[in-house]
């Protein structure tokens, strides 16, 4: 029957489907979110989104690297065992399974290059995110300098990435990495030019970091005032980590800074006085915004 010489070399697929099969399976391993012991909430570190990300870029990096070459050879490999079930060779044939191995061949190599680049950037991104997180956890003092400070906080479509509560507003800040760009001579340029609307870098500019600043502040001050009944001093902070800031021609809704003493600059900035009933309540209603968006309402204190 004609069917079997199509069916049968089948048979010689089946040892790379089991490692297909196998490579699935260990997938998971790049999973490295954890739970709490105590209560199973996940627990979450600074830069946590952009852990999620990068866990999810490894694992695509690990399915492509590995995957690739099994599906890559499997025409040459179905072809040769079809050698085995025919009396005559078909030279077109063979060439249609040496054409999808290289198409695949092809593809599995752009998928890498897209895989590897994004894991530079994220990897950055995080670099970044870690040392703003670190820098700001150095507001923590004892209850007498009560400072919070809340990482990658849940928005109804985004993540902001800290919110600082201190006893005279309200800190949203946003975190972006970018590469030194090079000059003709060689050197990095590190000046970034701040304007109302946008960012100039050394050779190209920006607007859409000052908009998601502006956004998350936008955000959480309608948030905080819906649920407090009063309105919160609120500003927005941009930390562009190793860029030397010009604010000349800044606005001053949104304060652009490298990240060198971010910790002692919120300290001093004054936006309000918050009392100690609204600051516990801002603390709490954060909080709890944070369980409910795991899908875990936070449990209303008893006193």
């Amino acid at each position: 029957m004609v069917w079997l010489e199509y069916l049968l070399p089948l048979i010689f697929l089946f040892p790379m489907a089991a490692m297909a099969a196998i490579v699935l399976a260990l997938r998971s391993l790049y999973d490295a979110r954890v739970n709490s012991p105590f209560d199973a909430h996940p627990l979450r570190t600074p830069g946590q989104a952009l852990r999620n990300r990068l866990d999810q870029a490894f694992s695509s990096l690990f399915l492509n690297g590995t995957l690739g070459p099994l599906i890559s050879l499997a025409p040459l490999v179905y072809g040769m065992g079809r050698m085995l079930f025919v009396d005559r060779q078909d030279w077109v044939e063979w060439a249609l399974y040496g054409l999808l191995s290289t198409v695949l061949v092809l593809v599995f190599s752009l998928l890498l290059v897209r895989d590897y680049q994004r894991i530079r950037r994220l990897k950055l991104g995080l670099a970044c995110e870690l040392a703003v997180g670190q820098e700001l956890e150095r507001l923590i003092r004892p209850d007498a300098h009560p400072y919070y400070i809340f990482h990658d906080v849940p928005t109804d479509s985004f993540t902001i990435d800290h919110v600082v509560v201190t006893p005279h507003g309200v800190f949203v800040v946003e975190t972006r990495a970018r590469s030194k760009a090079l000059g003709s001579n060689g050197k990095e340029l590190t000046q970034v030019f701040v304007e109302h609307e946008r960012l100039r870098f050394p050779h190209w500019q920006e607007r859409r970091p000052l908009y998601k600043t502006r956004q998350a502040a936008h955000w959480i001050a309608e948030w905080l005032e819906k649920n407090c009944g009063i309105s919160v001093p609120v500003r927005g902070v941009l930390v562009l980590p190793g860029w030397e800031i010009d604010t000349s021609e800044a606005a001053d809704d949104i304060l652009v800074v490298s990240g060198d003493g971010l910790a002692q600059k919120l300290s001093e900035l004054l936006l309000g006085e918050l009392d100690d009933a609204l600051h516990d309540k801002i603390i709490y209603l954060l909080l709890e915004r944070a369980r409910l968006m795991e899908g875990k309402p936070l449990r209303q204190p008893s006193v």
